[in-house]
């Protein structure tokens, strides 16, 4: 019953969203925090070790809640578990905030102010950007945001429940992307020594984990949006010899939004939700320059791709039923 729980997480997520610093995201930075210290020895077999504890644990903890609910309790149960598990997993309220704000600084004319509420997201300093530039990198930014918070995690959530491994994936999806991009920032920071090894063994694991549901998402938003620009986009960046999972996402958005926008670094970022400063490789040359109404069509981009999941999941589900 993928749909029923997916349906459940999304409304719950819009009706009451976890913001940042909950408890249950603060206890799993506390967990990842505790792996690092106990298994991180420097080497890489002690890596994946650190790894493997940190993604695998609550994955496999939120699998085994899951079959002893179904199996000894009653299967609405372990649907409802899921919902919560995938609730928690998803977070599409946690940055449309940031979105929302710097497009209503930009309606405003204010400039500076959209400059600094994106410095602000990114954690990055940008100064003197011209506006079609900031209106590229808040689309970035929402892009690849929607991408690891929503389609991401559905993407592994409905994967693995089609196994009968409930709500891992979801957990297995979000966890990969965080201590990919909490390690990498906490050794850049120096607040806790991070090995090197156990840096590159999340990155890497990212990267793979990732793959599926980058192409996932990179062919719902050409169905939903200019199919043939999509998918032209798609197959013009992949030529390239450093092409990424992000930049994959990007050029389909280029194509069905039918806009300029820049690559990104393939390395996790201080934040999720930002890209790195453009590398100066375009995606969508001779496409024209973002604006300020691209945003609206942004975001009817992706409430048109949750959309479509929401209908295939059900139709999936209905198949199966009477099946």
């Amino acid at each position: 019953m993928s749909f029923i729980s997916v349906l459940f997480a999304l409304l719950l997520e819009q009706a009451k969203p976890l913001t940042r610093g909950n408890p249950i995201h603060a206890a799993m930075r506390a967990w990842v925090r505790w792996c690092t210290r106990s298994l991180d020895a420097g080497k890489p077999s002690h890596g994946w070790l650190a790894w493997g504890m940190a993604v695998g644990g609550p994955a496999v903890s939120a699998l085994v809640i899951y079959w002893l609910l179904t199996a000894f309790v009653a299967w609405p149960l372990g649907v409802v578990w899921s919902a919560l598990v995938l609730y928690t997993s998803l977070g599409f309220r946690q940055f449309s905030f940031h979105f929302t704000q710097i497009r209503d600084a930009l309606a405003d004319n204010d400039d500076a102010l959209a400059l600094r509420l994106l410095s602000d997201w990114q954690q990055v300093q940008a100064k003197d950007l011209p506006r079609s530039e900031i209106v590229g990198r808040v689309i970035e930014s929402s892009v690849l945001a929607a991408h690891r918070h929503v389609f991401g995690v559905l993407a592994w959530f409905s994967v693995l429940a089609a196994f009968g491994l409930g709500p891992a994936g979801a957990v297995l999806y979000r966890l990969a992307e965080f201590v990919a991009r909490y390690w990498r920032h906490q050794s850049e920071s120096h607040h806790q020594p991070v090995s090197p090894a156990l840096q590159n063994n999340a990155a890497l694991a990212w990267m793979l984990l990732d793959w599926l549901p980058a192409r996932v998402t990179a062919i719902g938003f050409a169905v939903v949006g200019n199919f043939e620009e999509a998918i032209d986009g798609w197959r013009r960046y992949a030529e390239k010899p450093h092409a990424s999972n992000d930049g994959l996402v990007l050029a389909a958005t280029a194509g069905a939004v039918n806009i300029q926008l820049r690559g990104v670094d393939e390395r996790p970022q201080a934040d999720a939700t930002a890209p790195s400063m453009p590398s100066g490789d375009d995606l969508s040359t001779g496409r024209p320059q973002p604006e300020l109404s691209h945003l609206a069509i942004v975001v009817g981009l992706v409430w048109r791709t949750v959309i479509m999941w929401v209908v295939l999941l059900a139709l999936l589900t209905l198949a199966r039923l009477l099946g």
